[in-house]
């Protein structure tokens, strides 16, 4: 519709809504966010999860785009969307979709652009070399298809020489191809020799091992140190630049071995990531302009290592995680879009924007505050003990001190302790002549109550106390059988407290 036909419709809206009978606004807009993928990633049980999550937004609505539609119809008859997450991954058209984002302009959640230099590992070190992100040392080895002979490779029985610098075994020989995760290690003749092949699992393999000791002759690949790990591969995935999940997995490089759980699910570790590990989750994050990422880390020698970016990647089977996930996304989305579509939606408080600040170890993440628990060394715990009580004494003292008027009463003179004393006392002696006697305070409560109350020989400072509590149907019960024991009628609960004496602990002092 043109400008001219739209204003009319909204002036005729306002005149209908100054002389209508009713009050009712128009609709509000909701945010249309499009999952762009191939069916098998947008399907997938973690996507699934996180769309469902992120569908309690009051104002945002999912839509997937079919795969034969992604596949087959030119991108102006593609699904309309306010958002975008689209990714790439085997068989996505790439191209169809940066032009659909040029035509619809929407908002991008991982860059698309930049998924074409994630498809090229010589692309992603160079990123990461630029951003400062420590790599393990690394040669790249171009090769021209028509003429592989012809490159800066010179190998040697323990050792290959790339573009000239010299890279002894153990090595590893990637792909440049993102795609292509045939990846190599070369083991030195001292270690017995040969190659460990990596590939994408299959069944309960995700490698093996080879007599071949040879790199290969054809293609072109990067050539790195090996990185002495603890046997463990550390997988990061970041929903935003502020947030960071980590797992750790059993190293393909091992002997092959896939670990497995009971339900055949690879069985991965909760990592803790150190602050600068963190913060290489953010650079990475923002280097490649991916909201979510995945990338591997390696720890050796005291230091990390990132050594592969995977772009989009989901953590599996793990709840929190997904909510956290749909948590971020959905305030990012919101942030973003609610503003032009006038959507009442404020940002939360706990807000994914953590301030970075400089520091003499680089930027780091802004220390907001310091919660410190802190007690006297000198001063004895302070200690509590509760009991329920029923006994008529107890309610006359309770009467006495005026503890009806609110219901609540606090014994902290010598002589009110005191009297709070004689009637345990009392009650012990009687409790000890008479065996059938119907007081239903516990002994060993009247007991513990009596004990601390003649600690120290006399009343004095604020170390006890008594409070009195009015209990209109009596206290209830954890229990069904106690429920069963239960009496009716009110009663008081009694707190006993005691201890945090200034000078229990100096010397001296007994």
């Amino acid at each position: 519709m043109g400008q001219m036909e739209a204003g009319m419709k909204n002036e005729m809206f306002r005149e209908e809504d100054m002389e209508g009978d009713d009050d009712e606004s128009p609709p509000e807009r909701q945010i249309v966010v499009g999952i762009c993928a191939m069916v098998k990633k947008s399907k997938s049980k973690p996507m699934t999860q996180i769309l469902e999550r992120l569908c309690k937004f009051d104002y945002i609505d999912m839509v997937i785009f079919p795969e034969e539609v992604i596949l087959e119809e030119p991108v102006e008859n593609w699904p309309l969307c306010d958002c975008l997450i689209s990714f790439h991954s085997k068989g996505f058209p790439l191209d169809k979709a940066v032009e659909y984002a040029k035509l619809r302009n929407p908002l991008l959640l991982n860059d698309l652009n930049m998924q074409y230099f994630i498809q090229d590992r010589r692309e992603v070190y160079r990123i990461l070399k630029e951003e400062g992100i420590d790599l393990p040392r690394y040669g790249v080895l171009n090769r021209d298809p028509d003429n592989p002979e012809e490159c800066n490779l010179v190998e040697g029985e323990d050792h290959v020489e790339v573009n000239g610098e010299v890279f002894p075994k153990p090595f590893v020989e990637k792909p440049v191809c993102a795609e292509d995760h045939n990846v190599y290690i070369y083991y030195p003749s001292s270690a017995g020799g040969g190659s460990q092949r990596l590939f994408r699992k299959i069944g309960s393999r995700s490698s093996v091992y080879s007599p071949e000791a040879s790199v290969r002759k054809t293609g072109s690949y990067i050539y790195e140190e090996f990185m002495p790990t603890d046997g463990t591969d550390v997988k990061v995935y970041t929903v935003g630049p502020d947030y960071a999940h980590a797992e750790a997995r059993k190293s393909p490089a091992l002997d092959g071995k896939v670990e497995r759980d009971s339900e055949g699910k690879e069985i991965r570790y909760p990592v803790m990531l150190t602050a600068m590990e963190k913060l290489v989750a953010r650079k990475v994050c923002l280097a490649f302009k991916q909201t979510v990422c995945g990338f591997d880390l390696l720890r050796a020698n005291g230091h990390s290592y990132v050594c592969d970016v995977n772009g989009f990647s989901f953590v599996k089977n793990s709840m929190k995680y997904y909510d956290d996930c749909a948590k971020v996304l959905g305030n990012m989305v919101m942030r973003e879009l609610a503003p032009q579509f006038h959507i009442p939606w404020s940002i939360p408080m706990e807000a994914e924007d953590i301030p970075i600040v400089p520091t003499t170890s680089g930027t780091m993440m802004e220390l907001r505050c310091v919660i410190a628990i802190i007690r006297h060394g000198d001063r004895t715990p302070k200690q509590k003990m509760k009991m329920e009580v029923r006994h008529p004494l107890f309610f006359d003292l309770f009467e006495k001190h005026g503890g009806y008027k609110s219901g609540k009463l606090k014994l902290k003179k010598p002589k009110q302790l005191q009297e709070v004393l004689d009637i345990a006392r009392l009650l012990l002696v009687e409790l000890v002549q008479h065996n059938d006697c119907e007081i239903e305070e516990k002994k060993s409560k009247l007991e513990q109550l009596k004990t601390v109350l003649e600690m120290y020989g006399h009343f004095s400072g604020i170390n006890r106390k008594v409070q009195l509590t009015y209990l209109r149907n009596g206290q209830p019960k954890a229990s069904s059988e106690e429920e069963d024991c239960k009496k009716d009628g009110p009663s008081l609960l009694l707190v006993l407290k005691w201890g945090g004496r200034a000078d229990a602990c100096r010397p001296g002092s007994g």
